[in-house]
């Protein structure tokens, strides 16, 4: 089950909100676990059951730990099989089909008989509950947050249906308080369909609309010049506008059931450096590489060599977090070697001073780095790459060719979608960055300030005027499409 259907719409949120506010507050976490599973066995019952054990497994690795004493060698013993045992089922789910066919590759070189392995089915988010299940056994060890004794709020956390299968990646340690304790006002719950609406629209609306694009331009085998900078141009804004999207009804969701869950994206496309990217791209995810493997791996502190060792290793990582896929790693690198190339050049990653060409070039980076992302293989990415720097014949293939009418392979409406993604990106990433300005003041550190969301609190009544009909729109253009799955689900 995903967000953007009418199965979700109008069958099981509806449903699941009555059952929530008519269980009294104390009840609640059994509201939520059991409406998280439904969502979950909806895709496949048998893997629910992984997701249970892995439930399991981590609140009995945190009690083990809270009993040994703090730091003891007995500790470390249960946080590193906790660990360990984690890592072990993401890696068999998500890594023994691009093992086994990588060595079957080697294998068939040097004319030996290739493995036979029954194909590996990926559940869906979990990379997302293994790595919050991770960061909680961490927390525990390291104290910054007690082992919980109810199982129930825990398996409802870690089950927790808005953010389920994409984000954002949540601590327990930061939301546990509201297991306990939240507030359910009217207010909150109109900032929650608010924010629900916004990034059904960002979805259904923007990236749906865009897929076509992308999807044909990635396809062809010798595409033009502009066959290629059409389909990067899509595909970076269909990318922000898919998966921005889904965390705004996320934390839209999270808000109609009283929790405030962090922001995911702030304006993204508008930083100056791939430094200023991470911080605004995915920030659950970029924050939880820091904090669990940057830092221990001795971040910063042990020189600058180290230091550029650790940035390129974090991202690798998290390059292959994302897929069982050579185009990841490469990925994954690229942005590592960016990374610590900045830090080696002593590049500006505060953002303070805009400047247009810094803007034009760190986005040309990104874009490089999608191109790969995007690719089924290193090879279709390098077909886009030499497009992308080939500028004869300057024109765009048949299968490409603008149709005035809906259904054309390139038609008015996508088109004009293209131009207004670009457009929003552009137009609110400046006001973003001029709002930032005023708030934050002149100082070394602001590097280390948080980013300010526009996305909170209310929209304004004229807002919300535009957005009722529109989200309406989208809803009848859903149900014209009948599905639309998340580009994050495949990760």
């Amino acid at each position: 089950m995903v967000f953007s259907s009418n199965i979700f719409l109008f069958f099981f949120l509806p449903i699941f909100l009555t059952f929530y506010y008519l269980t009294p507050e104390r009840k609640r976490s059994w509201v939520i676990l059991i409406g998280s599973y439904i969502f979950y066995a909806w895709w496949r019952v048998d893997f629910l059951l992984l997701f249970i054990a892995v439930t399991l497994w981590n609140y009995y690795i945190g009690r083990g730990i809270s009993s040994s004493v703090s730091g003891s060698k007995r500790a470390r013993q249960w946080v590193t099989v906790g660990i360990c045992a984690n890592l072990s089922a993401l890696g068999y789910f998500k890594y023994a089909n691009f093992g086994v066919a990588t060595v079957n590759a080697a294998m068939v070189e040097l004319g030996l008989d290739p493995w036979l392995l029954t194909v590996v089915i990926l559940p869906i988010g979990i990379s997302f509950y293994i790595f919050q299940a991770i960061s909680y056994i961490i927390d525990v060890y390291r104290g910054d947050t007690p082992a919980t004794e109810n199982i129930i709020d825990f398996a409802a956390f870690i089950a927790l249906f808005p953010q389920l299968i994409a984000g954002p990646v949540l601590r327990y340690k930061d939301i546990a308080d509201q297991f306990t304790q939240r507030s359910h006002t009217v207010d909150k719950f109109a900032q929650g369909v608010q924010r629900f609406m916004l990034g059904f629209i960002k979805k259904v609306i923007i990236a749906d609309s865009l897929a076509p694009l992308v999807n044909q331009g990635f396809a062809l085998q010798d595409p033009s010049f502009l066959d290629a900078w059409l389909a990067v141009l899509a595909y970076t804004a269909q990318l922000y506008f898919d998966f921005s999207g889904y965390a705004d009804m996320a934390i839209g969701l999270g808000l109609m059931m009283g929790f405030r869950f962090m922001e995911n994206f702030s304006h993204p496309y508008i930083s100056q450096s791939i430094t200023e990217f991470w911080r605004r791209w995915h920030i659950s995810l970029s924050s939880w590489l820091r904090d669990y493997l940057y830092i221990p791996l001795g971040g910063n502190r042990r020189g600058q060599i180290i230091t550029y060792r650790n940035l390129f290793l974090t991202m690798l990582l998290g390059g292959l977090w994302h897929g069982a896929n050579w185009t990841f790693l490469v990925w994954g690198a690229w942005h590592g070697c960016l990374l610590a190339m900045e830090k080696a050049l002593g590049v500006d990653t505060s953002g303070e001073k805009f400047s247009p060409l810094r803007w034009l070039l760190c986005l040309l980076l990104v874009m490089l780095g999608w191109v790969v992302f995007r690719a089924e293989s290193l090879g279709q990415a390098f077909i886009i790459f030499s497009a992308m720097v080939n500028i004869e014949p300057l024109s765009i293939t048949q299968s490409l060719q603008f149709s005035p009418v809906y259904g054309g392979q390139v038609n008015a409406l996508q088109i004009a979608t293209l131009l207004l993604a670009w457009l929003l990106i552009i137009v609110r990433g400046l006001y973003q960055r001029q709002l930032e300005r005023i708030d934050y003041p002149q100082t070394e550190q602001r590097s280390q300030l948080p980013i300010r969301s526009l996305s909170t609190g209310y929209l304004s009544t004229g807002y919300v005027f535009l957005l009722v009909p529109v989200f309406i729109l989208a809803i009848f253009k859903l149900s014209a499409e009948s599905y639309s799955a998340f580009l994050y689900f495949q990760f």
